[in-house]
């Protein structure tokens, strides 16, 4: 006999509900900060392309930090756009899970790179004669390859899983979909579903040990030489603070999702959680464009170039 039970295929974001009163103001300010997020990401990988004394790899892995910030934000803010202009904000239940797995992979993408960075940066200034050894082209985009395809494999593992569980409800107080949000839908957990999830916040959390290691080793270094601080302060600081910006933000988002108070007023509940698509996708390509000379000059003779003279 089979069980009675309706199949939810679409989702209520209530989160956007909280938005009513000023959903005009907030979808100007969303629209500007998406063109101002797209703006500057574009001119630093624009500017990385055709400026072949960039083709290094620091700034590659900068280009690649900058596309997947523009990936990460187009699975939000296009559909963040329409909920504010529409009355009903719901989602389809594959909609849901394609958009959790576009902003967990591109968050995964992020320590991926960043780790990629600070190994870069370890070998530049701990080995620098071994650098262009170690460093090869042809090792630098395996690296790239896998620091994009290892955060998309595990995602793809854990959105399968959660889309093969039936779920009992349909409110997701949120203003878009993760994983987390629809595996508490679930009617019940299975071994995977608490398996995998954990799995990644470990993997990924000893993406960020790592970096706090290689700083540690790299700041040890370099107090010993003023030619090594001055590389720290030029090349490593940027990274440095890119790290803060993007770990502590996920880090706000994460804990508020498994320990946010019910209390709390909805724009504030909504700017918690989308802090972390807003401050990383602007600061970071800012922070290098304004710090590494190279990115600085490459963007203004982009700028400025004129036509030779014939």
């Amino acid at each position: 006999m089979k069980d009675n039970f309706s199949v939810i295929t679409m989702f209520t974001l209530s989160g956007v509900s909280g938005t009513t009163k000023y959903r005009l103001t907030i979808f100007v300010l969303a629209l500007l900060c998406y063109c101002v997020i797209w703006l500057i990401n574009v001119t630093i990988i624009v500017t990385t392309i055709i400026d072949k004394r960039l083709h290094q790899p620091m700034y590659i892995f900068l280009c690649n930090l900058c596309i997947n910030g523009l990936y990460g934000t187009t699975g939000f803010y296009p559909k963040f756009l329409k909920d504010l202009l529409s009355f009903t904000n719901v989602i389809s239940h594959s909609g849901c899970l394609l958009q959790g797995f576009v902003l967990h992979s591109s968050a995964g993408a992020d320590f991926s790179i960043l780790a990629l960075m600070a190994y870069d940066r370890y070998v530049a200034i701990c080995r620098p004669l071994a650098y262009h050894s170690v460093m090869t082209k042809q090792r630098v985009w395996v690296f790239v390859l896998i620091a994009w395809m290892v955060p998309l494999q595990l995602l793809l593992l854990s959105t399968v899983t959660s889309s093969t569980s039936r779920v009992c409800g349909s409110h997701i107080p949120k203003i878009y979909c993760v994983n987390y949000l629809v595996n508490k839908l679930a009617c019940s957990a299975s071994i995977a579903m608490i398996i995998i999830p954990a799995f990644n916040y470990t993997f990924y959390f000893c993406h960020v040990l790592f970096v706090i290691w290689s700083y540690a080793y790299l700041i040890r270094t370099c107090v010993k030489s003023q030619e090594n601080r001055g590389k720290f302060m030029q090349t490593c600081l940027p990274h440095l603070l890119c790290l803060i910006v993007v770990v502590s933000s996920l880090l706000f988002d994460l804990l508020y999702m498994r320990y946010g108070s019910k209390t709390l007023p909805q724009s504030v509940k909504n700017f918690m959680a989308i802090e972390f698509l807003i401050v990383p996708p602007i600061l970071n390509p800012l922070i290098y464009g304004l710090k590494l000379t190279q990115i600085r000059n490459g963007i203004i003779s982009l700028l400025c170039s004129k036509r030779p003279s014939t």
